[in-house]
């Protein structure tokens, strides 16, 4: 089940015009979004991102798309096949419409919601060995378009399948100026005794809601200094813990990178005030 414009759809229904700009030319955003016992998780972080990702895009957001409108289409497509009370991973995908070449001849936009279920209502730790790896092949370029979530991912998809085919549960990705920028499916923290550092925006990591969370909860915390500095791939041999971050995932310790393997103390920390804030809002 989809929602194409506010109209659901049985999957083998659905279609996209095959003038779809989304697929011809990438000009298209999307938010991954956890619903969990009837409620979206960190839903206004995720409004607000994807509105200013929109202006920054120069799309036409319509008077529609407001707050509360979203959220009764995400919740309008769950209730057509699902209980409210099971955990989804919900896409709200959003294009401009068909027309023109590079140059738009509409800024208009349509959107589809799409989900699947999952089995996790709230964040676990996940202690299974987790190896990762640099991926070099190619570069994210540093700079305000890598931080927004569109569709443009084809590093990443590289990036998955050098993974795979090297036996690596997932790699890091490297700026043109050759500094850690963020894991295949999230952001990076490094730990180093009470300092935690994570790449800036400006070096051109997805400006993820986890992300976010992440930086807040340890502005709480005083026993550390959180310092968001670009991140040198000798750095990390020299961290005591190494953690990914995902909306869907929540935290995701890192076992080894190379001949270093970490612990996951802190990720223990983390992980109980942060389901404390997804249930608080």
């Amino acid at each position: 089940m989809v929602n194409f414009n506010g109209t659901l759809l049985e999957n083998e229904n659905a279609f996209l015009d095959p003038s779809n700009r989304g697929l011809h030319y990438g000009d298209a955003l999307f938010e991954t979004i956890k619903v969990s016992g009837g409620k979206i998780l960190f839903w206004e972080d995720h409004y607000f991102r994807l509105m200013a990702s929109m202006r920054i895009l120069r799309m036409e957001i319509p008077m529609t798309f407001t707050l509360e409108f979203l959220e009764e289409q995400i919740f309008k497509t769950l209730r057509a096949k699902s209980q409210l009370s099971n955990t989804f991973r919900v896409k709200l995908l959003v294009w401009r419409k068909v027309g023109g070449k590079y140059t738009p001849k509409d800024r208009d936009v349509e959107f589809l919601i799409s989900y699947e279920e999952i089995t996790t209502p709230f964040y676990i730790l996940e202690e299974s060995f987790y190896e990762i790896e640099l991926f070099k092949d190619h570069y994210i370029t540093s700079g305000l378009l890598s931080t927004l979530k569109s569709n443009n991912r084809i590093i990443n998809v590289l990036g998955s399948i050098y993974a795979e085919e090297n036996e690596y549960d997932n790699c890091l990705l490297l700026n043109e100026n050759k500094q850690v920028v963020e894991a295949l499916n999230g952001n990076i923290f490094l730990v180093n005794g009470y300092k935690i550092k994570t790449p800036p925006l400006n070096d051109g990591c997805l400006n993820g809601i986890l992300r976010k969370q992440i930086i807040a909860i340890l502005g709480q915390m005083p026993d550390y200094i959180l310092e968001e500095t670009s991140v040198s791939p000798f750095e990390l041999q020299k961290a005591d813990e190494l953690f990914i971050t995902n909306v869907i995932q929540g935290i995701r310790p890192v076992s080894k990178y190379r001949k270093k393997e970490y612990s996951n103390a802190v990720v223990k920390e983390l992980l109980a005030k942060l389901n404390v804030k997804a249930r608080m809002g």
